[in-house]
């Protein structure tokens, strides 16, 4: 059994439940027609493909893309091309304090203050947490601006 048909096996009673609902909205709009007919006519293969990129697209974990009971050959292709559309696709980087020093404590609270609007509070129980990430989307060269100067005042720091 292909790796999307099976991934959304317990949803099948669902969609039939839904399928009268689903069949006169389709009706109502081409569009959706047309994506459903397209859908229909791709090869298993292609649905892993697709429910691969999906995921990509949707920012949800790839792990469950290669699942027990898939081709060793297929899966290992459509991980490695999920992952090099990961990597090229890349654009927005998370700064995470891995751990800090103790004495620097009080400079990395103020750097996080300063790029977070966190009050006092809240950015020293930030910090306390360690590791955590600090902000979450940044590009590539905020992020990096910002580890620096995180580096600087004494924490050690990964882009993610």
């Amino acid at each position: 059994m292909p790796l999307f048909f099976s991934k959304f096996a317990p949803l099948v009673p669902r969609v039939r439940r839904l399928s009268t609902a689903a069949a006169t909205a389709a009706r109502e709009d081409p569009k959706l027609s047309r994506i459903a007919d397209e859908l229909l006519a791709l090869s298993p293969a292609e649905l892993d493909d697709y429910a691969a990129l999906l995921r990509l697209k949707l920012r949800l974990s790839l792990t469950s893309s290669t699942a027990a009971g898939a081709s060793p050959a297929g899966a290992g292709d459509a991980a490695a091309g999920a992952e090099e559309a990961a990597a090229a696709v890349k654009t927005a980087f998370d700064v995470k304090i891995e751990k800090y020093e103790a004495a620097a404590k009080i400079k990395i609270i103020k750097e996080v203050r300063a790029v977070t609007d966190l009050g006092l509070k809240e950015a020293k129980e930030l910090v306390e947490k360690a590791p955590v990430v600090v902000r979450a989307g940044l590009p590539k060269e905020v992020a990096e601006a910002l580890a620096a100067k995180l580096k600087a005042a004494g924490a050690a720091v990964a882009l993610e």
